[in-house]
């Protein structure tokens, strides 16, 4: 885990510095991959600013904190970012716990046999488990993955919809619906 702790308006202090990476460290029980953590402290005129940036599984959290004591503010400012991760992975474990047999299958079609011959080929199959999940669920699973598109199961409806990523940088929802009579 990689911790910067800059300081902003007042000397750089080692007890400090200390006291801030030893908070810190605890909250790596609660992600897989901290990446980085940078906590700035700054004082304004009365006020003692504790700020973290955490970046963490794919995700970034941060905290800010302003009391009239540098320590408290350390102290709230962590405990804001250890609850916001506890939040995180309850919401990870929650969508892993609801996994459906129905799968997706996702298949590639070469373009070289596109252009060699009129049939296309399957050259590659990925299976996908769909799972049972709100569409805010859903959004926020596009936000932490790299994927252009998640197929998963409404949770009311127990349809199956899918949500992509469009190029200007919002989401599309597909609705599958059964056309009557089929």
């Amino acid at each position: 885990m990689d911790i910067n702790v800059t300081f902003r308006r007042m000397e750089a202090d080692d007890v400090l510095r200390d006291y801030v990476k030893e908070k810190i460290i605890r909250l790596k029980k609660y992600a897989n991959k901290v990446i980085e953590v940078n906590v700035i402290l700054s004082i304004e005129k009365h006020r003692n600013i504790t700020e973290i940036i955490l970046s963490a599984d794919k995700t970034r959290l941060t905290s800010k904190e302003e009391t009239d004591d540098m320590y408290r503010s350390i102290d709230s400012a962590v405990d804001k970012v250890e609850r916001q991760l506890k939040k995180y992975r309850e919401k990870l474990t929650d969508h892993k716990s609801h996994t459906n047999e129905l799968t997706w299958r996702n298949e590639e079609i070469s373009s070289q046999s596109l252009k060699d011959e009129k049939v296309p080929q399957v050259i590659k199959t990925d299976k996908f488990f769909v799972k049972p999940m709100t569409l805010e669920e859903a959004t926020m699973q596009m936000d932490l993955s790299d994927n252009n598109f998640l197929v998963f199961i409404e949770a009311k409806s127990e349809k199956v919809e899918v949500i992509y990523r469009r190029n200007d940088g919002n989401y599309g929802l597909i609705e599958l619906i059964q056309k009557e009579g089929i």
